[in-house]
């Protein structure tokens, strides 16, 4: 006897794991060490007896014209032994992946989604430390103090939702990451209060995040008769003014996507009005937007944050020129 077929039943009973699908992982993990043998066949398959816990390699025989003319026994020598410590090994991760979904609860498969919970107190062992501790239910994650927003602050008790960076099941159990400056925070904000976003109907091409102060999110619809822009901004701007509120008052632009990257900048540079864009260098993604005198400061915005969110956004180098700059000499008719 290879595998001790009891073992898998107590398996299954205890995990509720069907024995079949307990059997067929082995033999797929099986024929992978089996393949690693040299001179193994190609298009072997294992035969794990279900009454006896027998382990058989059986190959095809092919003639000269490499047509199958039937089977054989391929199993090598002390393959019983690697069959054994094969069988224990998935055991032991089906174990591991029961005590993963035990201990994560309704947190499985939650990575990239949004979740709510009250902010303990900071532990008192670094009172220096900002992160902050979130209770989730069962669970409790934690707000590093570089995934915070630096204009927000959270006190004991508070009501908190938050993206879930990534979990992780150790031996203390689950540990959560989560972000509220994270870009993709606003993705899923977004996808909350507008259902044509949830519904893939509006898609969000590209977003461009300083978190706290502004953020650029570029939409798109491939259905003509969905107004992209108008959809993720709402009637009279409330599906806008609700991610606005979350983000404790984070100035959002929505801007319409476009394939020509002269239009895409330009939208891009919203709020400011811009006379036009001239691309300088398609291979260095290097532009040059024209914009009215009274009009420049609003495209550069505060320390240059418009600019350089409108470049995050589309990919490309934006340079910013007041129409009176005339950056190029007119040429005289000829």
């Amino acid at each position: 006897m290879d595998i001790s077929m009891n073992e898998l039943r107590i398996v299954e009973t205890e995990l509720g794991i069907d024995l079949e699908v307990l059997i067929k992982t082995i033999e797929e993990a099986l024929l992978h060490a089996y393949n690693r043998v040299p001179g193994a066949v190609k298009g072997a398959r294992i035969n794990l007896d279900r009454n006896t816990g027998q382990v058989t390699v059986i190959a095809p025989e092919r003639d000269e014209n490499n047509e199958i003319i039937g089977e054989f026994d391929d199993t090598p020598k002390d393959f019983g032994r690697i069959a054994t410590a094969t069988a224990r090994s998935v055991i032991t991760q089906r174990l591991r992946d029961a005590e993963s979904a035990r201990i994560l609860g309704t947190f499985h498969g939650k990575e990239g989604k949004i979740v709510s919970g009250v902010v303990e107190s900071v532990p008192g062992q670094n009172p220096e430390s900002r992160d902050l501790f979130v209770q989730l239910g069962e669970n409790r994650g934690i707000l590093r103090a570089e995934e915070q927003v630096p204009t927000e602050h959270y006190g004991h008790g508070d009501l908190i939702r938050a993206l879930v960076l990534d979990i992780s099941v150790g031996p203390n159990g689950a540990s959560i990451r989560l972000s509220r400056s994270h870009p993709d925070f606003v993705r899923e904000l977004f996808a909350t209060e507008v259902p044509e976003i949830a519904d893939g109907t509006v898609e969000i091409v590209a977003l461009a995040r300083e978190a706290g102060h502004r953020s650029k999110v570029a939409v798109w619809s491939a259905d003509e008769k969905v107004a992209a822009k108008g959809s993720a901004i709402g009637h009279n701007a409330q599906r806008v003014r609700a991610v606005t509120q979350e983000l404790h008052g984070e100035k959002i632009d929505v801007v319409e996507y476009d394939d020509d990257p002269a239009t895409f900048i330009t939208a891009a540079l919203s709020p400011a009005r811009v006379v036009r864009v001239d691309i300088l260098n398609p291979d260095m993604r290097q532009a040059l937007a024209i914009v009215p005198d009274d009009q420049a400061s609003l495209a550069i915005g505060k320390e240059a944050q418009n600019v350089r969110l409108a470049a995050k956004l589309t990919g490309w180098s934006i340079d910013i020129w007041k129409e009176s700059d005339n950056p190029y000499q007119a040429e005289d008719p000829e």
